[in-house]
């Protein structure tokens, strides 16, 4: 049976891992085995101790690392056809995967990615640095990639697993979505969108990333860009 891995990578997420992985639970991906694998980077707000609640596999980092970190740990353990990738936070909505699925499982592409900004009225509360963050890094991908992507920067990301798991990801942080863009397109993926919905939480409401990883993910782009 064809098998769906989905990777969550954790960190101080106590307040919504739960909600999350119960929608994630209540999807039946066109009737796929489901495996779902948590990797913890090394939480200290109690969500150690909220695994004990639950029946999952859980992966832990002795100290935080990063985004990037935890899902190259999360790539190693996935035994999926398919692999995707859903945050711990509550900005995006698991039933928007399906769609995303669906053209991978049904051969028509082999990474799909799920665009925030292909149907913008379903994104919310976007800041207007981060807004204007992604289209930039948007743009300097398909300038130097020769690709038509809208959302490099999403967290939907959903991969034939042999497109990825002989990847040698090498970032730490959230410069892995360039990392692993850049890597996908070099060997000649066919790579569609489908438009998501999302709702940007604030960094008082647990949001991690700032201007400062901008900068890496444009540094990442270039390096990536010539070397593997």
């Amino acid at each position: 049976m064809t098998k769906i891995t989905i990777l969550i990578p954790v960190y101080n997420e106590v307040n919504t891992l739960k909600q999350i992985l119960d929608k994630v639970e209540s999807i039946d991906f066109y009737g796929l085995e489901k495996e779902i694998i948590l990797i913890d980077d090394y939480s200290t707000d109690g969500t150690r101790e909220l695994y004990k609640e639950l029946n999952y596999k859980v992966l832990y980092h002795d100290k935080n690392m990063g985004k990037g970190a935890a899902l190259r740990t999360g790539f190693k353990e996935a035994s999926g056809d398919i692999i995707t990738i859903q945050d711990a936070d509550t900005e995006y909505e698991p039933k928007d995967l399906l769609p995303l699925v669906k053209e991978v499982l049904d051969g028509k592409a082999d990474v799909a990615y799920g665009s925030r900004f292909l149907n913008s009225d379903k994104s919310e509360n976007f800041m207007l640095t981060h807004f204007l963050g992604n289209k930039m890094l948007t743009f300097i991908t398909n300038l130097l990639y020769g690709a038509g992507l809208t959302d490099m920067e999403t967290c939907y990301k959903v991969f034939r697993a042999e497109f990825v798991k002989h990847l040698n990801i090498k970032s730490n942080r959230f410069d892995f979505e360039p990392e692993i863009t850049a890597k996908v397109l070099k060997q000649g993926a066919k790579l569609v969108e489908i438009p998501i919905t999302y709702k940007a939480r604030s960094f008082d409401e647990g949001k991690k990333i700032s201007w400062k990883d901008g900068f890496a993910a444009i540094w990442a782009l270039v390096k990536f860009r010539f070397t593997n």
